[in-house]
């Protein structure tokens, strides 16, 4: 007796869909899975016989093959117990194998007693499906806890099942389970947490302006200063100065979330730009990506969003040089045995550094108690490769004690945003028909046709990279970052006060 379901995984980002078949016949009792499982999908056997035994079905004690095909696909997780189980009863004729069940994708991790359990990337298996001709038409079963999200697919027919007794009632046409509407535009409309907003910061104008500058054309920026001097409370209210998402962006950053397991219970769509801060004592693993079952790191987590590393220096060496490769492709490739892997880094990098190990060099009020050695081994933790890849370098000064008490508020991120908003508007319009979002994204052979400089912006430029020793890489930076500036202004050419103010953007470069 043979019964063939559908089911899905996820590799990478990507859903994958599967084929379940379970074959039945006499022989000693022996269960056996094949198709490169991991043990987790191996442990599947013992779940799937106390979950039909308890669910009031018998189980058989034949000779049980299960076959994951393809074959050649190495399978991990516990998402196939679903469909072994309705394989199960569908080949020893429990349960009708009907049309039904042969147009069904299963998805689901059974617990003891019978109930599924929520399991990750159900959003990427949910595309698969719609983008899957062999599973047109195809019905897509899943633990309700998964079913709001899986709904944002629209091309998908989507039901929520509790229990195994539920789905094998409703194969058997005793119940029906009810499909699940898409709440997508629902979801996306509803109120979010405010913000942290600029306006509670105090003095850092020129910071302010940079990070507008940022925010308006994709830069990487780093900021440096000394201890207390509002770096990081400057990086936790970039977010709040973007562009609020399209539906298409959500749909990615709630995919890699899923895939990562990381939706909260109860939220299945991530609405808002991510901010992603990991400690420097993280993992190559955590950060980059990877890990014995590879999930996305926190390059991908940030994708389409903010990824903050505080304190620049402090993390390993390792990890930044790692971070060369998603700074200037977008995307970062993991490499492991059983497969080769790419996930999606298109994020703003800001970071945050001391100008020295203890931070007060040059501090009128502290001591700095560092050798110039300390001081120039610190430095040297940041590569000049890495450095070349974030656009602008600005310092954040010790803030005056008068504008400390300042009662007057800031400006709003509310009124930066709108600059910021059409300021991309125009990067928008420049760019349409290209895969480029930003000037940030421009690469050396965009220069000349969308950054024209004037006679005068010209000459301080090439002044500017001799008299600074400028790799050919920070040159295209200054020019990226000067026609952000032009587009803030309104101005169609760079002219050479948008270069100054460029230029006065690579610090560490002035210091050198």
């Amino acid at each position: 007796m043979l019964a063939r379901v559908f089911s899905c995984t996820v590799l990478g980002i990507e859903g994958i869909p599967l084929e379940v078949e379970v074959d039945i016949h006499r022989g000693m009792p022996h269960f056996d899975i094949i198709g490169l499982p991991d043990p987790s999908v191996k442990e599947a056997r013992e779940r799937v016989r106390a979950a039909l035994r308890n669910s009031g079905f018998e189980f058989p004690y034949e000779r049980i093959t299960v076959n994951l095909a393809p074959a050649d696909l190495k399978k991990e997780g516990p998402a196939f117990d679903l469909a072994i189980a309705m394989g199960l009863l569908a080949a020893s004729r429990q349960i009708p194998y009907n049309d039904e069940l042969r147009k069904a994708v299963l998805v689901g991790e059974l617990s003891l007693d019978g109930t599924l359990r929520p399991v990750p990337g159900t959003l990427a298996m949910a595309a698969a499906i719609a983008g899957s001709k062999k599973l047109k038409d195809c019905i897509f079963y899943l633990p309700a806890a998964n079913s709001t999200e899986a709904a944002l697919i629209k091309e998908v027919q989507v039901k929520g099942v509790h229990t195994l007794k539920e789905a094998a009632g409703h194969f058997c046409g005793l119940l029906t389970i009810p499909t699940v509407e898409s709440q997508l535009e629902e979801l996306v409309r509803q109120e979010r947490a405010p913000e942290p907003d600029f306006s509670e910061v105090k003095g850092q104008e020129t910071a302010k302006r940079a990070l507008e500058i940022a925010a308006a054309g994709g830069h990487n920026i780093l900021l440096y200063g000394p201890p207390g001097s509002g770096k990081t409370m400057l990086a936790r209210r970039l977010p709040g100065i973007l562009p609020a998402p399209s539906l298409e962006e959500i749909l990615e950053i709630t995919r890699i979330h899923s895939v990562a397991g990381l939706l909260p219970p109860g939220r299945p769509l991530v609405t808002r730009r991510p901010f992603r801060s990991p400690h420097h004592g993280a993992s190559a693993a955590g950060i980059i990506g990877g890990g014995k079952v590879p999930r996305p790191g926190e390059v991908s987590l940030a994708h389409r969003g903010v990824l903050f590393f505080d304190e620049l220096p402090e993390y390993s060496r390792d990890i930044l040089e790692a971070l060369r490769q998603p700074l200037e492709d977008r995307v970062v490739t993991v490499t492991r045995v059983a497969a080769t892997l790419t996930y999606p880094s298109d994020f703003m990098f800001v970071a945050s550094a001391n100008p020295c190990p203890c931070g007060f060099l040059n501090d009128p009020f502290h001591l700095c108690r560092c050798s110039p050695a300390a001081v120039q081994r610190y430095r040297s933790r940041l590569s000049g490769p890495l450095l070349d890849r974030i656009d602008i370098q600005v310092e954040v000064p010790r803030i005056d004690y008068e504008k400390l008490q300042d009662g007057r508020a800031g400006e709003s991120s509310a009124a930066i945003r709108r600059r910021v908003e059409r300021a991309r508007a125009i990067q928008r319009e420049r760019f349409k028909g290209l895969r480029l979002l930003t000037n940030a994204q421009m690469h050396r052979r965009h220069l000349d046709k969308y950054c024209p400089l004037t006679g005068e912006a010209r000459r301080l430029l090439q002044q500017a990279y001799r008299s600074l020793g400028l790799s050919m890489r920070a040159h295209d930076r200054i020019i990226k970052v000067s026609r952000t500036i032009a587009d803030l202004a309104g101005s169609e050419t760079i002219e050479a006060p948008h270069i100054a103010e460029a230029i006065q953007y690579r610090s560490l470069d002035r210091q050198n």
